[in-house]
């Protein structure tokens, strides 16, 4: 018998208003794709995404020699404003001078918006702990100096992201915890210091009862969507390339675990992002 074929709806077809933000992508393909590190091939990218009713896209340099080599690759498309910071994966091979980088970037380009993304991953790399500690303290102390909202990834890792935070009394101050993949007692601990988190597609697999549990209990007023693309594409794309476009079905989700409309729900998490970045 032959496989069923997966029906991949067009994401336009679920006619959101264009008003949606996807918080984080990777829009040159992060390395994965180089074949997406093209003016063109991002071009087509971002409308596709209009078309889908995303009027914003935040894209991620993973470190200031990735800003210095990739910035044009954006000229002319005013929808996407950026982050920058150096991945906690990247911590290692840091140079010393990087985070001097950083802030001047941030001083010659408006575009950027936030640091990020920043923070602590001990699922790919435990042994470089204290490594990753100390070079996200520094950027985040970069991040209060520049008054700049803060984007930032923690696996297997939100005991030790915590701590630090609340030892720079990071509460009350604009942090998004990036891609949220945990269960409501950690959406607790976030929202109880006042950041806010966003949501990836991975909310719409069947079997990830305990993310949609946490998102079902959240604040609307304090969730981002985001893609992470080319990464954690949503159902009934899973297991392909990710892309801003895609973002309308985790927002069709995330609407459904909080009894929202859909188009409510897109236009309130856009508005959250473009309040939360400054935009």
């Amino acid at each position: 018998m032959a496989k069923r074929k997966t029906e991949r709806p067009d994401p336009s077809s679920l006619g959101l208003p264009r008003v949606g933000v996807d918080s984080h992508a990777h829009l040159d393909g992060a390395g994965e794709d180089r074949a997406m590190a093209t003016p063109e091939a991002i071009g087509a990218v971002l409308d596709r995404a209009a078309a889908a009713g995303v009027a914003q896209v935040g894209h991620v340099f993973l470190g200031p020699a990735a800003h210095a080599a990739g910035r044009e690759l954006f000229a002319g498309r005013d929808e996407v404003f950026f982050l920058l910071g150096i991945h906690p994966c990247d911590a290692a091979k840091a140079a010393p001078g990087d985070v001097a980088a950083m802030e001047a970037a941030f001083g010659a380009d408006a575009g950027l918006r936030a640091v990020g993304e920043i923070g602590l991953d001990y699922y790919w790399d435990a042994g470089t702990a204290e490594v990753q500690k100390a070079l996200f303290r520094d950027q985040l102390a970069l991040a209060r100096q520049l008054d700049l909202p803060v984007a930032v990834h923690s696996r297997d890792a939100a005991a030790d992201t915590l701590a630090i935070l609340d030892d720079l009394g990071f509460a009350g101050r604009p942090l998004v915890w990036h891609c949220f993949g945990g269960d409501a007692a950690l959406a607790a601990e976030i929202a109880r210091r006042g950041f806010h988190l966003s949501v990836p597609g991975p909310v719409t697999y069947a079997k990830n009862t305990a993310l949609a549990e946490a998102v079902a209990g959240c604040d609307p007023s304090r969730l981002l969507l985001e893609t992470d693309a080319p990464y954690l594409a949503p159902e009934p794309w899973r297991g392909k390339r990710n892309e801003p476009a895609l973002l309308a079905f985790t927002a069709v989700r995330v609407a459904g675990l909080l009894g929202l409309d859909p188009a409510e729900l897109w236009r309130r998490t856009g508005d959250n992002a473009r309040a939360f970045f400054r935009l």
